[in-house]
């Protein structure tokens, strides 16, 4: 049992590793569109990120883990990645932001794949942090077409 729950713990911290960079790279975003009606928008989602962040690191500290505190190397590519996108407009600033919700899709479906995380963790990503990627990625395409 004890490697499962340090495997999910690692898994766990992958995934809190992703929610702290998708706060960064919003909190970037949301700077170009001071001025924008999409600024209610990602201010909520970078919202809800925190609030994954947060879930995930009670969900480390209750399997015995220490949860990750920062974004580390993911944070710094999503964050230029973001900073490149703002600079040739909206479109791509948001296109950029739903390629991100995408691969956090991603890495959310590849940990309910893995046979050795444990029942509890993918409970919590199939009832409250997959839905939140997934309404995510239909409101950034909402204002995709908007923008």
């Amino acid at each position: 049992m004890e490697e499962t729950n340090t495997h999910c713990i690692d898994v766990c911290n992958s995934l809190l590793r992703g929610e702290l960079s998708a706060v960064e790279t919003y909190s970037q975003a949301i700077s170009k569109y001071s001025d924008k009606p999409v600024l209610a928008e990602l201010q909520r989602i970078r919202t809800e990120h925190a609030e994954s962040a947060s879930r995930l690191t009670e969900n480390v500290r209750s399997m015995g883990g220490t949860p990750e505190t920062d974004s580390g190397a993911w944070g710094v590519f999503a964050k230029a990645v973001q900073g490149a996108a703002n600079l040739f407009g909206a479109d791509s600033a948001i296109e950029s932001l739903q390629r991100g919700e995408e691969k956090g899709r991603e890495d959310y479906q590849n940990a309910l794949d893995d046979k050795d995380v444990m029942a509890g963790c993918k409970t919590l990503i199939r009832s409250e942090l997959l839905p939140k990627v997934e309404r995510h990625i239909a409101i950034l395409e909402r204002l995709e077409d908007a923008v």
